[in-house]
């Protein structure tokens, strides 16, 4: 007998996105709960068209929120989905495989992106695994305030998923740069609440650097067009917001 499994997304204005991602589970769910974080848009009634159980909590961060919906899911086996991401069919049968004849403590899925239009196949952004599929018996989801990630417990063991998970990130430059400067500020926050203070040129300048010449170069990013370029432009950027901020910080916390 396959085991049940319980699909959980948080979501918070997600009208765009949730339809797409609710519409591939029928074959792999048995339960499916939407944790929302009060959305001033339509995102829970289309969930609730679309047959999901729906919980309002208020977002306290990330890897608070993603734990808090694992332990509401009616099952312990889960699936942990964004909602701008959409199972492919063969992921589909791998998931249902490993319902099947579940061995680990968490399977990891591959993510393809969609940027504006392309999908994303170099640059350090594929296959982008992430633990996503897990016995929430034997592990938690950690992190700080950014960057969470399902860590299971010593001694478990994890395995890789055929197929990918199509994840529709950005639809606009203005966007990424728009989310880029939301999670740079968080960062720095973070960066700052594990006493790493220290700002000097070899962060402000080098690391964006490399960052941009690491992707674009050597991850292969160029492969990918005008996309690419924009992605290793922005994340180059991106790094450099990060330090700038946490300088600034430091400096203020100082004075």
């Amino acid at each position: 007998m396959p085991v049940p499994l319980s699909v959980v997304i948080i979501t918070f204005n997600e009208e765009a996105n949730i339809a797409r991602c609710l519409q591939a589970l029928a074959d792999v769910a048995d339960d499916v709960l939407v944790v929302d974080s009060f959305s001033t848009d339509a995102t829970v009634a289309i969930c609730r068209q679309h047959g999901a159980r729906v919980i309002q909590h208020a977002f306290a961060g990330y890897v608070e929120q993603k734990n808090y919906a694992t332990s509401q899911a009616e099952f312990d086996y889960v699936l942990q989905l964004d909602a701008d991401e959409v199972l492919t069919e063969e992921l589909r049968q791998s998931i249902r495989a490993a319902k099947q004849n579940w061995q680990h403590a968490a399977y990891s899925l591959a993510r393809l992106t969609n940027y504006c239009g392309h999908w994303v196949r170099h640059g350090g952004w594929y296959p982008d695994r992430k633990l996503r599929l897990y016995d929430r018996r034997l592990g938690r989801w950690t992190g700080v305030l950014l960057h969470e990630k399902f860590e299971v417990d010593a001694g478990q063991t994890t395995a890789p998923l055929a197929g990918d998970a199509l994840h529709y990130s950005y639809h606009s430059i203005a966007q990424h740069v728009s989310q880029l400067n939301k999670f740079t500020s968080i960062t720095a926050q973070e960066l700052a609440l594990r006493g790493k203070t220290q700002v000097g040129l070899f962060h402000l300048l080098f690391k964006p650097l490399w960052k941009f010449v690491h992707g674009y170069v050597f991850r292969l990013g160029f492969l990918d067009g005008f996309a690419g370029l924009c992605i290793a432009g922005i994340s180059a950027w991106g790094v450099f917001l990060k330090f700038a901020k946490l300088k600034t910080r430091t400096e203020h916390a100082e004075a």
